[in-house]
């Protein structure tokens, strides 16, 4: 067997181990939220996700590095290196524990005083919510120790025990959930602290398997002075585009709050978790190909690089179309059944929410492809500026009386904006064929997102989604007719012999 089919064997057996933690983390999550929301209510669970968000916004200075240690130890991997390896795993983990410091001192004086003086949050609360944001702070911190361990197992394509720790650790978030409906207390701190012991546990579990399985991931607190250069210097290009995707985020659901108080959070929060939950399955999907991304460039294999560029773009846009259509259409009794009662702005958020991942998950492969070569420069600049006009843009709009809605209007403005410039940057930098890109995934998708949207409206038009039977019968159409327009319209006829070949193996197993 070629080291392409095995690669390809690989990529789908990792995938689907992902998806099943997943779909099993999707189900836990969900659940939970509810359970979270209705123990909390609206204003303690739009408080957590302000502070929360105001916490997250200073990952800015290490989700640049992120990348950057993924990126090294892929390529390290690919090449086989065992002692520059460990150089890598050393210098990512003694760099993390100087930025850990760095964010720590910032968050405990400019975080601070922002959660303070500029929140809008009820008196009655604050010191609530200064708790929640110290268990905050530390369970991020250990978040960011874990990225160099969680990299190791990414790039090491160990994904069964990515899924097996993460579904654990959804559990054990359901268990938080169910305990703090029984506490009589204050239950936003209590339930800032438990997430925090979770993390703990999450971390540990990392380190312990990271330092066992990986003989490069024997740490000692030193750094090379030439990769640390090499690192910083492809982390600090990458600052660029990862601030700026952390400041639209967080720094919309700042001014969201500023305009409108904590109930609008609630609101943009729970449309961020249904979101999470469909972007998640493209999230592992591209945990899956992203190594074979960076390897397979590594060793000079282009072609093959450029077809996983290709293929993973369409497919990602095509998990997003097939769990997303049947989300808009059904939003609103989707949503009462999960929450009960559902809090305002959160049916169009959610519908905006999703259209704008549709038009963002054309981006991952491109981004992968751009941080294999290494030349981030222009594309971080260009593209980080994009994003960062979403905050004024936003602002102004607000200030003159806009809507909520209008936060997601502007970011999937700026999202189609930002796929062209992508384009015109790649073909440059990456030798990318831009008009033979446009026909084989953009003309692709927007043809099977025309029949697949068609279909559904005609077969949906006379049916109100206001009871379970409806909502089925809405659900199965959705799936039925995005599948087919993606079979039909979306795939080459490499990738349909793909699908027969493994349905075939699948029910030959099955019914043996």
């Amino acid at each position: 067997m070629s080291d392409i089919s095995l690669n390809n064997k690989r990529i789908a057996k990792n995938t689907l181990l992902l998806y099943v933690r997943m779909l099993v983390m999707l189900f836990i999550s969900l659940f939970t939220s509810r359970i979270v929301l209705q123990s909390l209510g609206v204003d303690n669970y739009g408080i957590y996700n302000v502070v929360g968000g105001l916490v997250s916004m200073f990952s800015i200075l290490s989700s640049a590095l992120n990348a950057a240690i993924v990126r090294f130890i892929s390529i390290e991997l690919g090449k086989k290196d065992s002692n520059k390896l460990n150089l890598v795993f050393c210098t990512s983990v003694s760099t993390q524990i100087l930025l850990i410091v760095i964010v720590v001192v910032l968050l405990e004086t400019v975080g601070l005083w922002f959660l303070n003086y500029k929140l809008v949050i009820p008196v009655d609360r604050i010191v609530a919510a200064n708790w929640v944001f110290q268990f905050s702070v530390l369970t991020f911190v250990l978040n960011m120790w874990s990225i160099p361990y969680n990299a190791e197992i990414i790039a090491h394509e160990k994904m069964n025990v990515f899924a097996y720790v993460s579904i654990l650790e959804s559990v054990a978030k359901l268990m938080v959930a169910v305990v703090i409906l029984f506490y009589s207390k204050d239950k936003l701190i209590f339930y800032a602290l438990l997430l925090c012991i979770v993390s703990i546990g999450v971390r540990l579990t990392y380190g312990i398997y990271c330092s066992r399985m990986f003989e490069e991931c024997r740490f000692r607190f030193f750094t090379d002075r030439g990769l640390l250069k090499e690192m910083f210097g492809f982390a600090g290009w990458n600052f660029i585009g990862a601030s700026s995707t952390i400041i639209r985020e967080q720094g919309c659901n700042m001014l969201l709050n500023m305009f409108f108080g904590p109930a609008v959070n609630t609101a943009k929060g729970l449309a961020f978790t249904v979101n999470s939950a469909v972007m998640g399955f493209v999230g592992n999907f591209m945990i899956a190909i992203n190594p074979q991304i960076y390897k397979s460039y590594s060793i000079g294999e282009h072609k093959y690089t450029m077809q996983l560029v290709f293929q993973s773009t369409r497919l990602s846009y095509y998990i997003i179309l097939l769990l997303g259509l049947p989300i808009i259409v059904t939003a609103p009794y989707l949503l009462q059944l999960w929450l009960g009662v559902v809090p305002e702005h959160t049916v169009a958020f959610v519908r905006l929410v999703i259209i704008f991942s549709m038009s963002e998950s054309l981006a991952g492969s491109l981004l992968t492809l751009t941080y294999a070569i290494g030349r981030i420069q222009t594309y971080q600049i260009v593209i980080g500026l994009l994003q960062i006009l979403n905050i004024p843009i936003v602002y102004l709009m607000l200030d003159s009386s806009y809507p909520p809605e209008s936060v997601y209007i502007v970011a999937i403005t700026i999202s189609i904006v930002s796929e062209i410039a992508r384009l015109i940057i790649l073909r440059k930098e990456a030798n990318l064929n831009v008009i033979f890109f446009l026909k084989e995934v953009y003309f692709n998708v927007f043809i099977v997102t025309i029949f697949a949207s068609v279909g559904i409206l005609l077969l949906t038009k006379q049916f109100e989604c206001n009871s379970f039977v409806n909502f089925s019968y809405m659900i199965v159409v959705c799936l039925i007719v995005s599948i087919l327009s993606i079979y039909i319209f979306g795939l080459t006829m490499y990738d349909r012999r793909l699908v027969i070949g493994h349905l075939k193996n699948f029910f030959r197993r099955l019914f043996r």
